[in-house]
């Protein structure tokens, strides 16, 4: 489903090459979690897949069910089935969280030829997801993000991915600044969404995350490349050892 080869991107405003060739492919049902320490160029890559200003790749190519996506705009990535979950989700003051997910969901399902949900059906389509996503009716009628709590937003986000319903979610570090029961409610949601034709890459710092959302395989990046891959059992690796080991183990 997304296949990366050989990615190399810089910061477009300082000549400093921060993915150094990426190799990654993540097939369809399956749940791929990459992790690292800071600076190891994680959201660098989520970002770019997203089709997010400032970077400029230089080499390799990014695919997704074979469609170059690397020569998309973010929203044409958005049609083609990409989903972006942020780290820091941002707040839109004055939007309706209704009307801003309304018009999303209608907006792809145009681009991909699917005929627009009217209102009635947008409504009883939402309500449904919020409820099984454990969302308070009472968020959606809210601005987006405006006033919500870390666990609000990153379940605010969940429901846009279940609203939009993508091919491919990248979750770049979705449990950050949660607390456990907030963590354990966002992992509930992602879980309910895995299917045989959707694919998941976490992106985390965290072992703690994987307790919750069970991956495939698991990669550990470093100095822009993916350094080591594995099972799940190279989480519980990194969280008993740190990555120093896994470093000298490669340099």
């Amino acid at each position: 489903m997304l296949d990366i080869k050989d990615l190399h991107v810089k910061l477009e405003d300082e000549d400093k090459q921060i993915l150094k060739g990426v190799d990654l492919s993540v097939g369809a049902g399956e749940v791929h979690a990459i992790m690292g320490p800071n600076g190891s160029g994680k959201s660098t890559l989520s970002y770019v897949l997203a089709g997010k200003e400032g970077y400029e790749v230089t080499q390799g190519s990014a695919t997704l069910d074979g469609v170059d996506l690397l020569d998309m705009d973010p929203e044409e990535r958005a049609a083609a089935g990409l989903f972006l979950a942020f780290q820091y989700p941002v707040e839109i003051p004055g939007v309706g969280n209704m009307t801003f997910l309304r018009t999303a969901v209608n907006s792809v399902r145009k681009a991909r030829g699917e005929a627009e949900l009217s209102a009635g059906e947008f409504l009883k389509e939402i309500r449904a997801r919020a409820k099984a996503l454990k969302i308070d009716a009472e968020m959606l009628k809210r601005p987006v993000n405006v006033g919500f709590s870390g666990g609000e937003k990153k379940r605010n986000e969940i429901l846009q991915m279940a609203m939009l319903e993508p091919k491919m979610c990248v979750l770049d570090e979705t449990d950050s600044g949660l607390d456990v029961d907030a963590m354990k409610l966002v992992a509930e949601g992602v879980n309910a969404l895995r299917s045989p034709d959707r694919a998941f890459l976490v992106i985390t710092h965290y072992q703690r995350l994987l307790d919750h959302i069970k991956p495939d395989v698991v990669h550990i990046m470093a100095d822009g490349r993916i350094i080591k891959t594995g099972g799940p059992e190279l989480a519980l690796e990194v969280e008993n050892n740190g990555y120093a080991a896994l470093l000298q183990e490669v340099a």
